[in-house]
């Protein structure tokens, strides 16, 4: 059997796979899972060098393994998975210093240049055509940006620079405000079209997803803050948790309900990385804010996500490999 390389094709958003398993990775540990946890980081580790060399080799030989238009908003939003990618190894890693501060630079590196990227093309762009392309996986610039805001936070903890909280609270600012602006254009573009054209999409949960990684981040700057600043952090924390357990209920039903509709929506594709993401960084989540409020049950919830998460992990990954390895023989 021959495995050619022309079968892979790399989308923008490819790096959701490296923050799936990474933020699986946090879970596991979290519930003290060990050798799940230490299994998963090496895997998201390994994945982001395969990745990342993948890409630089495709772009050298000019292959056509990536065909991005980097003019595209929704392929520059869709490559801050790479942003997340890096700042989630970098949380997972930051007892190691020296790695700490290459995922930590790599990634500011990454976010200063998409976002560069991503204003100059939205703002070419009208609001009505922004609109009609908005999906769920345009929060990944939210994703990315509170990623960024937690390295922050980690490097003022372990550096005692405490100058860097500085740093995290505008970055996490600019994640909620980023949520907000796309959470805006999506729900705006469901009312214009009163249905989904393209069925149910996998990246919705990134709705979600970037509400529960601004949670952690909103948890890491309050453990920094001082007295005046605490409290409001805190407040707006509990905000985002709250909000991002209440978009669960709906996503799971326009989910069934898309599905029972049209089954093959089920196809496995790379965006399902998506939905694995949400579920595990809203385990981290919970079981940072059961420690934040002191609710014991809060960790039980926590658990029941990990785990779910970890099932649809386990799917997508299998699926995928069948799926490159058919492609690859035809």
């Amino acid at each position: 059997m021959t495995i050619r390389l022309s079968a892979l094709t790399l989308t923008p958003d490819v790096f959701s796979a490296v923050m799936a398993t990474g933020i699986l990775s946090i879970a596991a540990r979290n519930h003290h899972y060990g050798r799940i946890s230490g299994t998963l980081g090496i895997l998201a580790s390994v994945s982001l060098l395969v990745l990342v060399a993948l890409v630089v080799f495709s772009v050298a030989a000019k292959r056509r393994l990536v065909t991005w238009d980097l003019s595209d908003p929704d392929v520059t939003l869709r490559l801050f998975t790479f942003v997340a990618a890096c700042a989630v190894l970098d949380s997972r890693l930051a007892s190691d210093p020296l790695v700490a501060w290459v995922l930590g630079l790599t990634a500011l590196s990454a976010w200063l240049v998409l976002m560069a990227l991503t204003a100059r093309n939205m703002s070419t762009r009208q609001w009505t055509a922004l609109r009609d392309q908005a999906h769920g996986a345009w929060e990944l610039a939210s994703v990315g940006t509170s990623g960024l805001a937690i390295v922050s936070s980690q490097d003022a903890r372990y550096t005692g620079h405490h100058w860097w909280l500085g740093v995290a609270v505008p970055i996490w600012i600019v994640a909620i405000v980023l949520y907000g602006l796309m959470t805006w254009l999506i729900l705006w573009r469901a009312v214009a079209e009163r249905q989904d054209r393209d069925g149910f999409e996998p990246d919705t949960w990134i709705l979600m997803g970037a509400l529960a990684i601004a949670t952690l981040a909103g948890d890491d700057v309050h453990q920094l803050a001082p007295g005046w600043l605490a409290a409001t952090v805190r407040t707006v924390t509990i905000v985002t948790w709250a909000a991002a357990t209440l978009w669960i209920p709906p996503l799971i039903y326009v989910g069934l309900h898309r599905i029972t509709r049209r089954p093959d929506v089920l196809q496995l594709t790379g965006a399902w990385w998506t939905l694995v993401f949400p579920l595990g960084m809203y385990s981290v989540a919970t079981h940072a804010m059961a420690f934040e409020l002191g609710v014991r049950s809060m960790r039980t919830i926590s658990l029941v996500f990990f785990w779910n998460a970890l099932v649809a992990w386990v799917i997508v990954a299998v699926g995928g490999l069948l799926r490159f390895r058919r492609d690859s023989l035809r």
